[in-house]
């Protein structure tokens, strides 16, 4: 890539957030997400970083803004009203002040956190703010390893798809099938007003999704017993590598601004973690499974769940085997890395999770094989997140075997992760951005 290459496409996805900027939170795109999402907002904000150290972490503020009570930061917050968005506030009915989702989302923000204020070029100026923001984060892990591993077990579940980022993802469909899809409210969803149908996920998916959503909400959204009453409880190995990876970066944010407390603890809950993540580890497959914690047993569903587990400090021989996994998968797909892998009769390269490239996993794992040593198989994602900007524009994801544009356009998140790519990479002997 050339400088002037490397300025054109840093312009446009500087441009992209610029537009769905909002003031002090973003949209991922105009119309199909009009509200502020959890991890979206987090991984915006390395992309703000890039051009205004203090919308970066305005974008974040905002987000912890509407923790909960119990240390909760949900997957959406719904500062306007929009009827283009199904299921908006009406249909959660959490009681905040400002309407959010019942639910939360990976746990990214740790990282987030450390990265941006690492790179910062006054960080005295900003101790304050970063201090009062880790410990928010600190509650929201505290709440995590307590809500979602009441047992004491080292690892987190989710008790809603919707909580992993990856809404439809092939792992979900046999724990999904103990969930019923009878007896809810008529609805109508609005995301297919906005995207192709058929790279949505399915009506019989979207019934599942609002009886969990009911249920959760006739409980009161009490996150002390929703664990228990969900049939729905997956320990999911990229959710938990994302929170390990937050609490090991978090640790040593908070040791840099003196607290030492908060440190210790979330170095110890990354340590447990760590630990326990190797019983997902699948010898046959070459990376990590998710585990069904209702009937204890590993979910025969090699996706890239398993492989952003390499975000966080695994052992080398599990991150080597997952670099070897991903150039293996290269040889069955033109761009990667697909979020299933291609060899398994239910890929599906448009729909969603079930098959699709998405530049936020990119760059999760990408992140994590640089920081194991593997530079070349880094270097391999990158360059396919660019190429797929090249002929598919910023879109919310993309067909692994054509880099035909999926979703929704314009997304924020992925012209945030251009951004981070340019920073990093081959960007290392260009010009900065």
């Amino acid at each position: 890539m050339t400088p002037n290459e490397h300025a054109r496409l840093a312009g446009q996805a500087s441009q992209i957030l610029r537009e769905n900027d909002r003031g002090a939170y973003t949209v991922p795109t105009k119309g199909l997400y009009p509200f502020q999402w959890n991890w979206d907002s987090c991984l915006t904000a390395l992309g703000f970083a890039a051009f205004d150290e203090d919308r970066a972490w305005r974008e974040m503020e905002t987000l912890f803004a509407h923790q909960w009570p119990d240390g909760m930061v949900p997957h959406i917050v719904f500062h306007q009203e929009d009827e283009g968005y199904f299921p908006g506030p009406d249909v959660w009915r959490t009681g905040r002040p400002v309407p959010t989702s019942g639910i939360t989302q990976p746990a990214v923000a740790g990282f987030t956190a450390r990265r941006i204020y690492e790179r910062s070029k006054d960080k005295a100026a900003n101790a304050a703010r970063v201090r009062a923001l880790v410990e928010k984060i600190d509650r929201w892990h505290a709440f995590l390893c307590s809500a979602r591993d009441p047992r004491g077990e080292g690892l987190v579940a989710i008790i809603h798809p919707w909580e992993s980022g990856r809404d439809n993802a092939i792992d979900w469909d046999e724990p999904f099938q103990r969930v019923p899809g009878e007896g809810i409210a008529p609805y109508r969803r609005r995301d297919v007003d906005h995207a192709d149908p058929a790279h949505r996920p399915t009506k019989e998916q979207y019934d599942r999704y609002l009886w969990l959503l009911e249920h959760f909400r006739r409980h009161d959204w009490n996150n002390g017993v929703l664990h228990d009453l969900s049939p729905f409880r997956v320990v999911d190995p990229g959710f938990n590598a994302i929170l390990i990876r937050s609490c090991t970066d978090l640790a040593a944010l908070a040791d840099e601004l003196g607290a030492a407390d908060i440190a210790r603890a979330n170095r110890a809950r990354a340590e447990k973690g760590l630990a326990a993540l190797e019983r997902l580890w699948s010898e046959r497959h070459g990376q990590y499974l998710c585990l069904d914690r209702t009937t204890d047993g590993l979910i025969d569903s090699p996706s890239v769940g398993g492989l952003i587990a390499v975000f966080a400090a695994i052992p080398e021989a599990r991150a080597g085997a997952i670099g070897a996994r991903i150039m293996e998968i290269a040889k069955r797909c033109r761009y990667v890395v697909p979020s299933h892998d291609p060899a398994d009769s239910r890929f599906d390269a448009k729909r969603y999770w079930r098959g699709p490239a998405w530049l936020i996993v990119n760059y999760l794992v990408s992140d994590g094989l640089a920081a194991a040593g593997m530079d070349a198989v880094a270097e391999t994602i990158r360059a396919s997140s660019l190429q797929l900007i090249e002929k598919g524009g910023f879109a919310e994801y993309y067909d692994p075997l054509t880099g035909e544009p999926c979703g929704g356009g314009q997304f924020t998140w992925t012209a945030a992760m251009v951004l981070e790519f340019l920073r990093g990479g081959e960007a290392r002997a260009l010009a900065p951005v």
